[in-house]
C-alpha cells in the first residue's frame, strides 16, 4: 500500500531529495480519476550559488516559488510550451528544488506535464496538503545512476559538469 510522503521527506536538501524521490509516485487527481506515475529521473538545483538554478540571481516574482517550504510545487513556462514540474526542498528562506525529468512511459519533463495535466495553474500548491498533486511512497527503490543537468549551457563550468541528474535503472526508462 502507498503512503503519501510527508513534509519531513520533502524538506531533505535537494541534493538528496533527487535521488530519493526515484521510485516514487507522482500523483495528479484529475477528471478521470487519479493518475500515478513512477518518478524516473530527477535534477537537483542548489540554491543561489547554482549558477544552473533559476534562484541565481536572486528572489523575483518568478523565483518566489523556490524560497517557499519544502513540498511547495514549482512549475514554469519553457520555451514558452513547455510547463515544467519542481518540488521545493530544503529549509523554506533556501532556493532550492527537484525537476522531475521523466516518470514511467515518459521521458522529457514537457511529456510528462502534458500527460499528467500539470500546469501553471497549480504553481505553489502544498503537495503535503493538496488533493491535486502529490506523491506517494509504495517502497520501490530503484538503482540509479548519475550524469550532467541537462539544457544548462548558460550556467558555469562547475555548475554544468556537476552530476546531479538522477536516471532510474529499470531497464525500461530511457532519458533523453
Amino acid at each position: 500500500m502507498a503512503e503519501r510522503v510527508g513534509r519531513w521527506a520533502l524538506s531533505q536538501p535537494a541534493e538528496q531529495l533527487a535521488p530519493w524521490l526515484l521510485g516514487k509516485l507522482l500523483c495528479r487527481k484529475s477528471a478521470e480519476g487519479i493518475l500515478r506515475y513512477r518518478i524516473m529521473e530527477t535534477e537537483c538545483y542548489c540554491g543561489e550559488e547554482d549558477t544552473a538554478c533559476h534562484a541565481s540571481k536572486g528572489k523575483t516574482a518568478r523565483t518566489k516559488i523556490l524560497y517557499e517550504k519544502g513540498g511547495t510545487a514549482y512549475i514554469y513556462l519553457c520555451y514558452g510550451i513547455h510547463s515544467l514540474f519542481n518540488v521545493v526542498s530544503g529549509e523554506e528562506g533556501h532556493p532550492e528544488a527537484v525537476l522531475v525529468r521523466g516518470v514511467s512511459g515518459y521521458n522529457g519533463p514537457g511529456k510528462l506535464t502534458r500527460v499528467m495535466e500539470i500546469d501553471r495553474s497549480l504553481n505553489g500548491e502544498d503537495m503535503v496538503t493538496s488533493d491535486l498533486l502529490w506523491i506517494e511512497d509504495d517502497g520501490y527503490k530503484p538503482q540509479y545512476s548519475r550524469a550532467k543537468r541537462v539544457g544548462i549551457d548558460y550556467a558555469t563550468e562547475k555548475y554544468r559538469d556537476i552530476l546531479w541528474r538522477f536516471i532510474a535503472d529499470d531497464g525500461k526508462y530511457k532519458p533523453v
